[in-house]
């Protein structure tokens, strides 16, 4: 483990706009696509934002002795295209990222491709305008686009997890340009995440999960929670058995099946569960399994280790059943969720 240490950011000047972009872009510090130059004013107005000091440091990533200040946070999320008032969701990402049982070491050097999804929760999400409905993972929404830029950047530009030199991604995914959503509350009766896991709804919140490449699961048919969840069992097995966690997001077509039906997330997950259930570690391991298991001929196993492994993020468009399967890095126990709360200055 190296001794994180932290640097003055240098000082650049150009005499024309497109030679600051063909700079950045040469240099890799950027995901390969133009960036908003990140000039002394515009940095400014974000450090000034947060409240915190430029030299605050956020958190680190000790195996390559790399830190992530208040400033280079700001200088990246300029860079993305933030706006400044993004810029408390992003330092509670980077905070999240940055806890241990993260790994954020692990997933950005691993060949396996993960990458940070970002899930906001709270009023923030609707103030920022947060995208939590149609085209849930699309273009168009400056604030998922930007704050999942920046993060990426973050990572490349503080972290040095630079493609093709530390991060050695076998075929990565989408996710790794940019992966922020919001969970929609206006097509659930349940209590959000950010409840669930000790917050009050009235705070905002950020969650961090190591998101490999998703899963789109169809079912226009079933207008019942038990044949909703028999359509994902299939993509379940692919993921292997006794993971920690595993996300599953419901658009509001599906969702208003369940509501309609007053089942509680519990029971949900408990279904969940109870279909991926196959009877000993010899039928698992005819596709994956995981190897902190120690083969059991006689053990049933479903695909997380409990129900509540299965987080249920309801979002997307309210027409079309289409929904999501998202595996995580290390079946979710190498690298953990972190929940953080957005502090607003």
């Amino acid at each position: 483990m190296t001794t994180p240490i932290s640097n003055p950011s240098e000082i650049l000047e150009f005499n024309e706009y497109i030679d600051v972009i063909n700079h950045f872009i040469d240099s890799g510090w950027t995901d390969g696509l133009p960036i908003i130059p990140p000039t002394q004013e515009l940095v400014d107005n974000f450090i000034n934002i947060s409240g915190r000091s430029a030299s605050e440091i956020l958190g680190s990533e000790p195996t390559r002795g790399r830190i992530i200040t208040v400033e280079k946070a700001a200088i990246n999320s300029v860079m993305a295209g933030c706006l400044p008032e993004y810029f408390p969701v992003i330092i509670a990402a980077c905070e999240a990222m940055c806890e241990p049982k993260f790994n954020l070491h692990g997933i950005t050097a691993s060949t396996m491709g993960a990458a940070p999804l970002i899930l906001v929760n709270g009023p923030i999400s609707s103030k920022l305008k947060i995208n939590s409905g149609f085209g849930l993972f699309g273009p168009g929404h400056r604030a998922n686009a930007t704050i999942g830029r920046a993060i990426r950047l973050i990572i490349i530009n503080a972290t040095g997890a630079v493609p093709g030199i530390l991060d050695k991604a076998t075929l990565g995914h989408a996710g790794k340009y940019t992966w922020c959503i919001s969970e929609s509350e206006s097509i659930s009766n349940w209590d959000p995440l950010q409840v669930e896991r000790g917050f009050d709804k009235s705070q905002s919140t950020v969650t961090l999960f190591a998101g490999l490449s998703p899963i789109q699961i169809q079912n226009h048919e079933s207008n019942s929670p038990q044949g909703i969840v028999q359509s994902f069992k299939d993509a379940m097995f692919t993921s292997g058995s006794g993971q920690e966690e595993i996300i599953v997001i419901l658009p509001g077509q599906h969702m208003g099946h369940i509501t309609k039906s007053n089942w509680s997330k519990t029971k949900l997950q408990q279904c969940f569960y109870d279909s991926t259930i196959k009877q000993n570690d010899i039928e698992w391991n005819k596709a994956y399994a995981m190897r902190d298991y120690i083969p059991d001929p006689e053990s049933p196993k479903s695909v997380t280790r409990s129900p509540e492994g299965i987080t249920i993020v309801p979002a997307g468009g309210e027409a079309g059943g289409f929904a999501q399967l998202i595996p995580l890095w290390g079946g979710g126990s190498s690298s953990q969720s972190v929940t953080k709360e957005i502090l607003i200055n």
